[in-house]
């Protein structure tokens, strides 16, 4: 089995990583010069930041966002893992990995998922699941592992993150300690250095991501990790993101935990064996989930981020933050008065 590195390296890579600098909040920490009120200044912005809270709630935002700021999720991008509590549903992110979304798919056409199963999960990191026979990198044991389908690759490049240019990010207006920018792209958590010129997926609560061994083009997708934790965003770049699950975290994260080895489970009985994994698209078209993702460049979008970020009615302090874990783009099931229209990929620039 492949495993993710341990929670004690990920101090060591935050500090490797890069961060925007802050103006704004260097500007509010200089001191106030000495013949100005010390109260005048913050009395102003708190009535700047009350004159900014929304009249209406999240939940009514999204109640009444208009039918075109819902984009119907691609039944080719949606993977449905069956276990016995329940569907998970996991939207894939061909526009970030389409090396490793191809193979995904062509390992659930194939059913090599079926039959697996969950062999890890750790508290306040991940649950994992794959081939509890394939070989144990760290401990040197040669397994026997299921061979892959026909259409299948055992080998795939890294694909940690892609060229910044053209991508639609929905810059987030808070500040994000991990990457110079953050915000939404089709939906998914993302980041993105202009310096680098580079974009990639963040690992957030619910991203799903392809376990790897010590070499960094030893992912293929055959083993997969859904965050189930505290966002390790530590592990961004380092690690291939494929999507986010949509539903069913309730699944994945409920399981009981495993051993002391960042944990697998000790013994076999422990494992909760995967029924069956299929694209949406395998299906027919009455069977299909129809389920709908809030479009983040909308105008709904941004008027959800600001009723997140300015909190009112029950809340006694408004955080006026937000951040890129916590702003989840919401998840529906088309309403049935709506047309169904034709499914649109995120658009894969070559």
């Amino acid at each position: 089995m492949k495993t993710l590195p341990l929670l004690a390296t990920m101090a060591a890579i935050a500090a490797l990583t890069l961060s925007a600098p802050l103006p704004s909040i260097a500007a509010d920490a200089a001191p106030a010069p000495a013949a100005q009120k010390p109260a005048a200044k913050p009395a102003a912005k708190a009535g700047a930041r009350a004159a900014a809270k929304p009249a209406r709630s999240t939940a009514d935002i999204i109640a009444t966002a208009p039918a075109a700021d819902w984009r119907d999720v691609d039944p080719d991008n949606l993977l449905l893992m069956t276990l016995p509590q329940g569907q998970v549903f996991i939207e894939l992110a061909p526009r970030f990995a389409p090396a490793h979304v191809d193979n995904i798919r062509a390992l659930a056409r194939g059913g090599y998922y079926d039959g697996l199963a969950i062999v890890r999960v750790q508290d306040n990191f991940v649950t994992q699941w794959g081939d509890p026979n394939a070989d144990d990198e760290d401990a040197g044991i040669k397994g026997k592992a299921k061979p892959f389908p026909t259409g299948a690759k055992d080998h795939l490049p890294a694909e940690f993150s892609i060229p910044l240019k053209g991508v639609p990010l929905t810059v987030l207006p808070d500040v994000d300690g991990w990457a110079p920018r953050a915000g939404q792209v089709d939906g998914f958590p993302a980041a993105a250095d202009p310096r680098t010129g580079r974009a990639w997926l963040a690992h957030c609560y619910g991203s799903v991501g392809a376990g790897r061994g010590n070499a960094v083009d030893s992912s293929t997708g055959a083993e997969l990790y859904a965050v189930i934790g505290h966002a390790p965003r530590g592990l961004d770049l380092n690690i291939t993101v494929v999507g986010r699950v949509l539903r069913g975290m309730e699944f994945l994260s409920s399981l009981p935990r495993g051993g002391a080895t960042m944990g697998f489970y000790d013994k076999p009985e422990q494992r909760l064996g995967i029924e069956r994994v299929a694209l949406a698209s395998a299906l027919p078209p009455d069977e299909r989930p129809a389920l709908q993702v809030l479009r983040t460049d909308t105008r709904t979008w941004q008027e959800l981020l600001e009723a997140r970020r300015h909190r009112g009615g029950w809340f006694v302090h408004s955080p006026e933050h937000t951040d890129v874990c916590t702003a989840a783009a919401p998840v529906r099931t088309r309403p049935v008065d709506v047309k169904l229209n034709e499914p649109k990929s995120p658009a894969v620039k070559s």
